[in-house]
């Protein structure tokens, strides 16, 4: 007979948790930022390993609900492991096309190291605030802008810290977002009142960040890398044709996030359209990459543009910056932040099938006894969960249900708790070396997420925000009492 599955105790449901940041701690000291290669995902799966001994063993769960739920689980995360490859191609056939590169040697002519990370910052928020997505932000004109960055001598942490606050924070008020539309419909409130009540803490935090950025710029010493920047500028020249006309594909891809086109064939039609660009703007370029130059322009433009979209393109300079500048992996490149995200989906999956998460989530719930407490528990909370179910919708999606009934009995407004969900779960993801966020910029910045995790200063200040907000009580949105009246009436029946 099969024996009656157990609910877990707190000390069982902790108990991966705990062995699971022991090990990657662990993990970090001895591999560092290699980690990614092969080591974090080994300690994702041996923790689910751990999580699954104490689900059958002690809960007596039956292995089949186990693997349906890690397969529930990896099967959320398959749309972001698709948009991930395609942007693997992207930035293969951007940079071969030159546009990258164009938007590198135009950026080298107008922006200069005092100004570079308020201009970046300020740059990726208002294209994230257009498109509605960090992710397209970080791969398109974050690129470019890591690359100016360190031609202008700045570490490569800071520049990815100042690209991803501002990503972040057009992500968080664009009502093109997905977490955006997200947030508020698992609270219970509309779009425009749940992204005009975030204004009353994002906007803080992004001026603080800003702020912060201009005095590193303002007060920083990068003088001894200027001198690099028309040396820089002129191999760009001389290895690509630089017009205006390369901007047209970004400005489509743009026009067709904007449009609400669904991320995975706008990525697709700006990867393939980046191509074309190739053999229209770089034919010298794809001469001299070509396997056999002897087979015709034909063939080799097809070999030299396909390799773009599946693996790694180099072009080798006089110059090293620019040489790190010129480098893509293709989809292929890809790969190991995939298995990461898959590793992480494992994890995940068997906690919350198992409800270790959720015994987790509840034991958090009793110790809420004020507005502060709650708005504090559910910033926690979001990001508990992207630390362990590596998935900022999942961090969204799972508090909102716990805290929509809370929030409604304590006469707060859903606005209060949508805005709690973004300040916390959505800015977060991106601090997490294996949430599907983290692991994706680190690829395509080539920044490993705990390099830029301590630059992201509006991803740290908005949590805290948030809290600072809900224990001042400033920026509540209450109830009216006969509002109120309403909700205990129903609560009642």
């Amino acid at each position: 007979m099969n024996k009656a599955i157990k609910q877990p105790t707190v000390l069982e449901a902790f108990f991966p948790i705990v062995f699971l940041v022991v090990l990657l701690i662990l993990n970090i000291q001895v591999f560092g930022s290699e980690g990614l290669g092969g080591s974090n995902q080994l300690v994702l799966v041996m923790a689910a390993g751990v999580a699954g001994l104490v689900a059958v063993f002690r809960l007596n769960f039956p292995w089949g609900k186990l693997q349906d739920g890690m397969i529930k689980s990896i099967s959320a995360a398959m749309s972001s492991i698709l948009i991930l490859l395609l942007i693997g191609s992207l930035a293969g056939t951007w940079m071969l096309s030159g546009i990258v590169p164009a938007m590198i040697f135009y950026g080298l002519q107008v922006l200069n190291p005092t100004i570079f990370l308020l201009a970046a910052c300020v740059v990726s928020a208002v294209v994230s605030i257009a498109t509605g997505s960090s992710w397209t932000t970080v791969a398109t004109v974050g690129v470019a802008l890591l690359g100016i960055g360190k031609a202008l001598g700045f570490e490569e942490g800071i520049i990815a810290g100042a690209i991803i606050s501002g990503a972040y924070f057009g992500d968080k008020m664009s009502p093109l977002s997905d977490t955006t539309n997200l947030a508020p419909a698992m609270a219970g409130t509309d779009l425009f009142t749940h992204i005009k009540h975030m204004t009353k803490t994002t906007v803080p935090s992004i001026l603080i960040t800003l702020v912060i950025f201009g005095i590193i710029g303002f007060t920083g010493n990068t003088k001894g890398s200027v001198g690099q920047v028309n040396e820089i500028s002129q191999v760009i020249l001389d290895h690509f044709q630089i017009s205006g006309w390369l901007f047209i594909v970004p400005f489509l891809v743009i026009v067709m996030i904007v449009r609400k086109v669904p991320a995975i064939p706008t990525l697709l039609v700006g990867a393939l359209l980046g191509g074309v660009w190739a053999v229209i703007f770089q034919p010298g370029l794809i001469a001299a990459l070509a396997w056999n130059p002897e087979m015709g322009f034909a063939f080799n433009a097809f070999q030299v543009v396909m390799t773009s979209l599946y693996g790694e393109t180099a072009i080798t300079t006089s110059n090293d910056v620019v040489n790190e500048l010129l480098v893509t992996g293709g989809m292929a490149g890809m790969l190991n932040t995939v298995w990461l995200i898959v590793c992480a989906m494992v994890f995940g999956g068997i906690m919350e099938v198992s409800g270790m998460l959720r015994v987790l989530a509840e034991a958090v719930i009793r110790k809420v006894t004020s507005v502060g407490s709650l708005i504090a528990a559910t910033a926690g909370t979001g990001i508990f969960f992207n630390i362990t179910t590596s998935d900022q919708y999942l961090a969204i999606l799972v508090p909102g249900r716990m805290y929509a009934d809370i929030y409604r009995k304590r006469g707060l407004k859903g606005e209060n708790l949508s805005r709690a969900l973004e300040d916390s779960a959505t800015v977060t993801s991106v601090l997490v070396p294996w949430n599907t966020c983290g692991a994706t910029q680190a690829s395509v910045l080539g920044v490993a997420t705990l390099t830029y995790a301590p630059y992201c200063f509006f991803n740290l200040i908005s949590p805290l925000m948030t809290i600072l907000f809900g224990y001042l009580k400033l920026g509540i949105n209450y109830y009216s009492e006969e509002e109120f009246k309403e909700i205990q009436q129903e609560v009642a029946v």
